[in-house]
């Protein structure tokens, strides 16, 4: 791993183009194993910068507060309810202009590094609303001046919050600064549910699973705001560890040590898989991480929840100080790096900082209750139902088992994207080969191809790729990965194929116009949890799906990632 440069493979390029995609992938994956993307460590440390500009900005929000004093006093205002309040509505805002969660170059964004506030203050951009036929004046995928007043009040509001000062004693919390106004808490809910009901893409970039779930805990009074909070954080570690009681998640460790700039030596990381190099699939050491963290995730924040102070919730504390950081110092691809630090501070101010709150001193329970409930009914919908529910909402994060999809592109469709699509960014293809060259574009290109059948769906989505693709020949196809186009479609991705299927597809068939043939999808559902199947569908953008059926856990889970011959069965 260079400082500057990046580690790629090292292949004879004439020998290399002429093996089948299976065949050129195979030499991608053992580079992976070993070495991960390759990133250039002055690429590390650019994303280290964020993270402490981040933390500075908070910590400047904080001070903005009446009451709230001393730039290096921090052990005098650190736990203040209202400095957590400010942190959850910072975060927000961090979020939703689109510096946090798939932000730069690691989530392959070159030319611009971000798109989000890029895109929503830009009228014609494309929006997805979720339920467009049940919701009134949701219809329709055009970004109008209402959509992008909506977010541009959202920021304002935000950051209005953030100059706010607190209003006054209260006794409960042991504060005398007191806690952000409530109007100005339900503003901001109100604003980011109707932007979310006329673009759902903007409300999972807001994480609103998370910090919009916090600001209902805002609206509640004294004790009653903490123990939401923490009934909050309850749910996304818990519902995070339950969606990881599946076979993919072996894969997803094995995959994330190899890319981890920690995990140096390539001894170790090749311990992490069966029998490097002809095994790829999890060794013991994934499997010893993988089972060890699920348990960590899902026993020690009801520890927190419960112990009350003293010994136990400090030991619980350095726990998932520790559990965070391992999350963190890998960087994984979707840079989720503020969200970790976001989840450490709000651990400490709620769990440690007032340790002795909890259920019985509750003063209203039923709305608290029924906040609780809502999110326990949204995890566990969206793990019997993913393809209903989004995995972030859903929880599910880094499970291994999320919606996927595979687009399988014409050349001509390429161009009409360019031309007819309101964009920042390049399509991908364009973008690798600015980076790095026409030709050199096909290694990165390929090491995405790798890192996607590195986990267990990758085989899966392959495969049906040559179904997708049988009526043609594929070599006159570039397949990309569902990510990749969203991105450049609608500026935000995040691992969540609810944001690319077939919502997308008409979106961009209706100002493309792409003729029979010229782009082809493949979709492929998360894993329900109750059920060792997958579902699939194959889409032809202008003549809509052709075929559907399911794929089975136990053909992906026993494959190489180059192997690209799961069984398919097919619908009837």
């Amino acid at each position: 791993m260079g400082l500057m440069a990046p580690d790629l493979p090292v292949v004879d390029m004439e020998q290399w183009s002429k093996g089948t995609r299976s065949e050129r992938i195979r030499p991608m994956a053992r580079h992976w194993a070993e070495v991960g993307f390759g990133t250039p460590v002055v690429m590390h440390l650019f994303y280290v910068v964020k993270i402490l500009l981040y933390i500075l900005g908070g910590w400047l929000f904080a001070l903005a507060t009446s009451g709230v004093d001393g730039f290096t006093e921090v052990g005098s205002w650190w736990s203040e309810p209202i400095v957590f309040e400010k942190v959850v509505l910072y975060t927000m805002l961090f979020e939703v202009v689109g510096l946090g969660c798939g932000f730069g170059p690691l989530n392959n964004r070159f030319f611009p590094p971000m798109g989000s506030i890029l895109y929503w203050l830009r009228p014609h951009t494309i929006r997805l609303p979720p339920w467009p036929g049940r919701i009134p004046l949701t219809r329709g995928d055009n970004r109008s001046p209402v959509d992008i007043a909506l977010y541009a009040a959202l920021l304002v509001l935000l950051v209005w919050a953030l100059l706010s000062d607190g209003t006054g004693p209260v006794p409960e919390l042991d504060t005398t600064v007191g806690l952000l106004p409530v109007w100005q808490i339900a503003a901001i809910l109100g604003v980011l549910a109707v932007l979310g009901l006329r673009d759902k893409v903007i409300f999972l970039a807001a994480r609103g699973e998370v910090y919009g779930s916090l600001a209902v805990a805002f609206l509640f009074a004294g004790a009653d705001v903490v123990v939401g909070a923490k009934l909050v954080f309850l749910v996304i570690w818990v519902g995070a560890a339950t969606s990881k009681l599946n076979r993919h998640f072996p894969f997803v460790i094995s995959t994330m040590m190899s890319n981890s700039p920690l995990v140096r030596p390539r001894a170790i990381k090749r311990r992490f898989f069966e029998k490097f190099p002809d095994d790829l699939r999890p060794g013991r050491w994934s499997r010893v991480v993988a089972h060890t963290s699920t348990a960590i995730e899902m026993l020690v924040p009801l520890v927190l929840f419960f112990s009350g102070g003293g010994w136990l919730t400090t030991v619980a504390a350095v726990v998932m100080v520790i559990f965070h950081l391992g999350i963190l110092t890998a960087i994984p691809m979707g840079v989720p790096l503020e969200w970790n630090v976001f989840m450490i501070f709000g651990m400490a101010t709620l769990f440690v900082g007032h340790a002795d709150l909890g259920l019985g001193d509750l003063n209203h329970p039923v709305p608290v209750a029924a906040l609780f409930l809502v999110l326990v009914g949204t995890v566990i919908t969206g793990n019997l139902m993913p393809r209903k529910v989004s995995f972030l909402p859903g929880m599910r994060y880094y499970a291994g088992n999320w919606d996927t999809t595979l687009w399988c592109v014409r050349p001509s469709a390429s161009q009409k994207i360019g031309a007819g699509v309101v964009a920042i960014a390049g399509m991908p293809q364009a973008q690798l080969e600015r980076y790095y060259g026409k030709d050199r574009a096909q290694i990165p290109l390929y090491l995405g191809y790798a890192f996607r059948s590195m986990n267990t769906h990758g085989r899966a989505l392959f495969t049906l790729a040559h179904r997708a693709m049988a009526d043609g020949r594929e070599e006159d196809y570039t397949i990309t990965d569902g990510e990749r186009i969203c991105s450049t479609a609608i500026g935000w991705n995040f691992g969540d194929g609810h944001m690319h299927n077939e919502q997308l597809i008409a979106a961009l068939q209706k100002r493309c116009r792409f003729e029979p043939g010229e782009v082809r999808v493949v979709l492929l559902d998360g894993q329900p949890i109750h059920r060792q199947e997958q579902e699939y569908r194959l889409v032809d953008a202008a003549t809509g799906e052709f075929e559907r059926g399911v794929v089975r856990v136990d053909d992906m889970v026993t494959r190489q990632p180059w192997d690209d011959t799961v069984p398919v069965h097919v619908e009837q």
